[in-house]
């Protein structure tokens, strides 16, 4: 492991004052949002477990690690090795352990952040079977240089910074008037688009119940948490999300990080552990029932669940559980159920919950308890490890921070962690939240694919109204159907899932016309006949496109239309090709750049293969050049014969002018261009003389022009090949464009 010391210096001390910001906690928050690295902690409603306020701004160190690596960022530099996390958050801690003279006070000093479900891969030996879709870190924790904490029962406000190496990241003073700064953060709105995707339907979940029961029948376990994930695209402030939130349904346990490039928002009531001094209490959260829409309804749910048979079971189950991992490292006769089956309300539910509690062992500490306890028995099911390898099973991906656990972990003998129920990931403009609950024998598997529905209510309705007005989803044509992109399914044995055994065209339609349909489809059924020597499918193509961008309401503006022919998997009659239209909006190379024209790079990896000739799914190879010139700063990536002669591009032909004489490279196999064919056309007429020849990187000279041609971008100039500058080609391919597709 590397010097914690040398990383992080050493924590002297810890500087605090009472202030008087005269403002919501909630407001202060606005102005640090939208910086990496803060975290805010919300105590809403008013039960024994929800008194203090946290706001961690400013970190001055933050660490993060993900399978063996992990990183630890600092102001000045970012440090990374090989460890664990729990090993690296014990050697923090014990390198800043500090005494608090406040004990009312939670947290002076400390971690501030998410530990997410995956560390159970780090506590236990399981099969990752199931996806890890996001790839985000396992565990996040900031320390912020300056802590903001709100009393409620007293409401005395008081700011906390630090000394490293005896010197504080900013002052007292500085700090409060930072925090007393009135807010100049815009109100903003979410923005969802598109439907609402789950990675479940209501049959697989079901489904998943149903085998859940049978695993509990022949003796596996006696309940497992089985849950689904929802997803949607985002765009807006999350952090207006996570104040929505709170107004609507305001819970103990609420927390927002924004961990640079994701955000988690979690509305959790339930706590997982709370450790002070020696003292470590947890609060297992087990059935669940919506509130009624008439006092009559909402007083028989409340006496449904009080006396439901099946939930008590639930949670006397998840109570021994924790009983049990705590012991690991409580003193034996210390642990005990101090509260049994208490009912709590919420805005949408009501709750039954638990409270045990235990005395640390001497020689225990904070990450031992964790190791011991995590993840928590309450969202997992038990005996714990078995349950976890039948979710992994069952579920197609990786819960992340869901159900992990959310909070503080002082220097000072103090943590306080939620369970990351009701939680949210918002990542590249998409969001995530999954709901779940526990299955005993006795569950039926609609009454549990419902109850993730009424757990999931509020952030759903928040989702769906807060902001503007949702986009349509994309709409494609498939096999003579038109249905939304999330409904359209793929054969996994299609031969042209597996191999690439297909051929697509791409096409240009401009304000509802159509352009070179016919060359395109004589292209696409010479390739069909060659490559599936099958009939070629007897369609009316213009049609099909219309109704494709009719569907999408692209008809008043330039759209890529795609068709993509796949050969199935069955070689004799009745064939069971696939076949796909879509349609997106098409905006010019040239519109967002500065320089008028393209620049382009030689890819290093030379290509040989007769399937060069037609236009197959089998594009990896084109795709990675387009990849590599990317990384290389380039437009477009030249492509090579095997003797480096020049071919085309990763997404077009090449034509050199060269005075009055247009060059097409010459190529032993190259895709026949639409539009290439018609520029040269357009040229000849002009007076061009049209040759093929072939043309290495040493022809080229700076007073070549180059075109690139493809039926959606037209005519392209180039600036430059490489290094070299070329003359520009610009009012050329203006009035190219102008003639050729309008």
């Amino acid at each position: 492991m590397a010097d914690i010391e040398k990383i992080t210096g050493n924590l002297t001390g810890i500087n605090s004052k009472k202030i008087n910001t005269g403002r919501p906690i909630m407001d202060i928050a606005a102005n640090f949002a939208h910086e990496p690295g803060t975290t805010l902690l919300m105590s809403g409603g008013d039960l024994d477990c929800a008194r203090y306020h946290i706001l961690g701004i400013r970190p001055w160190l933050t660490f993060s690690g993900k399978g063996i690596l992990m990183t630890l960022v600092t102001e000045k530099e970012k440090h990374q090795f090989e460890g664990c996390p729990f090993d690296t958050v014990r050697a923090i801690i014990n390198n800043c352990k500090v005494e608090s003279t406040l004990d009312e006070f939670p947290l002076m000093a400390g971690f501030m952040g998410y530990l997410a479900y995956d560390l159970k891969d780090y506590l236990e030996k399981l099969p990752r079977t199931s996806v890890d879709d996001l790839g985000l870190p396992a565990i996040y924790l900031n320390i912020p240089s300056i802590i903001l904490i709100h009393d409620k029962q007293t409401g005395e406000e008081r700011v906390c910074v630090p000394f490293i190496n005896r010197v504080p990241p900013v002052s007292l003073d500085d700090a409060e008037r930072l925090l007393m700064q009135n807010s100049n953060v815009p109100e903003t709105e979410n923005s969802t688009g598109g439907s609402c995707s789950s990675n479940f339907t209501q049959e697989s979940y079901e489904s998943a119940i149903t085998r859940i029961r049978e695993y509990i029948a022949s003796g596996h376990v006696y309940q497992v948490n089985m849950t689904q994930r929802f997803e949607m695209e985002f765009s807006g402030d999350p952090y207006a999300l996570f104040k929505n939130l709170y107004k609507k349904n305001p819970a103990p346990f609420f927390a927002y990080i924004n961990a640079g490039d994701h955000h988690i928002v979690s509305t959790s009531p339930e706590r997982f552990l709370n450790l002070k001094g020696n003292h470590v209490e947890t609060r297992p959260i087990k059935g669940t029932k919506p509130r009624g829409k008439s006092i009559e309804e909402d007083r028989a749910f409340r006496q449904q669940l009080e006396n439901s048979k099946k939930d008590e079971a639930e949670l006397s189950m998840i109570v021994d559980l924790m009983r049990n991992d705590i012991g690991k490292v409580c003193e034996a006769s210390s642990v005990k159920v101090k509260e049994h089956k208490r009912l709590e309300a919420y805005e949408n539910v009501y709750h039954l919950v638990s409270i045990v509690e235990g005395r640390l062992k001497k020689g225990c500490d904070e990450v031992d308890l964790l190791k011991a306890t995590f993840p928590g028995g309450s969202i997992t099911g038990c005996p714990k490890i078995r349950a976890m390898e039948i979710i992994d099973e069952l579920a197609p991906g990786r819960r992340h921070v869901y159900t992990g656990s959310i909070g503080y972990i002082s220097f000072h003998n103090s943590m306080d962690l939620s369970i990351a129920i009701r939680t949210a990931i918002i990542h590249n403009n998409r969001i995530y939240f999954s709901f779940g609950g526990a299955v005993v024998y006795d569950s039926d598997p609609l009454d549990e694919y419902t109850e993730t529905l009424h757990k999931g209510k509020t952030i759903m309705e928040t989702l769906q109204t807060g902001g503007s007005k949702k986009k349509e989803e994309p709409v494609a044509w498939i096999n003579g159907s038109l249905k939304p992109l999330s409904q359209v399914n793929i054969n996994i044995s299609d031969l042209g899932f597996q191999y690439g055994y297909g051929l697509f065209e791409t096409i240009r339609v401009d304000n509802g016309l159509i352009l070179f349909l016919e060359e395109h489809i004589e292209r696409l059924n010479s390739s069909w006949e060659a490559i599936f020597n099958h009939p070629v499918p007897d369609l009316t193509w213009d049609e099909i496109i219309r109704q494709v961008i009719r569907a999408n309401r692209l008809d008043k503006c330039v759209a890529a239309v795609k068709i993509m022919a796949t050969y199935g998997d069955r070689d004799i009659h009745p064939y069971n090709h696939g076949l796909i239209v879509t349609a997106k909006p098409y905006r010019s190379r040239l519109a967002d750049k500065a320089e008028k024209g393209l620049r382009l790079g030689v890819y290093p990896e030379q290509r040989h293969t007769p399937m060069a000739d037609h236009k197959t799914l089998n594009y990896l190879y084109y795709f990675m050049a387009g990849k590599w010139a990317k990384e290389n700063r380039f437009d477009e990536a030249v492509i090579l014969n095997p003797d480096k002669s020049i071919s085309e591009t990763n997404t077009a032909n090449i034509l050199i002018l060269r005075g009055r004489k247009i060059i097409r490279p010459f190529s032993d196999h190259v895709l026949k261009g639409v539009m290439e064919t018609h520029v040269c056309s357009f040229l000849k007429d002009k007076g061009f003389r049209l040759d093929t020849e072939r043309v290495f990187m040493n022809d080229i000279i700076p007073s070549d022009s180059i075109i690139i041609t493809n039926s959606l971008i037209g005519a392209l100039p180039v600036t430059q090949i490489v290094d070299i500058e070329l003359k520009s080609s610009i009012e050329l391919c203006n009035k190219i464009n102008s003639l050729v597709i309008g």
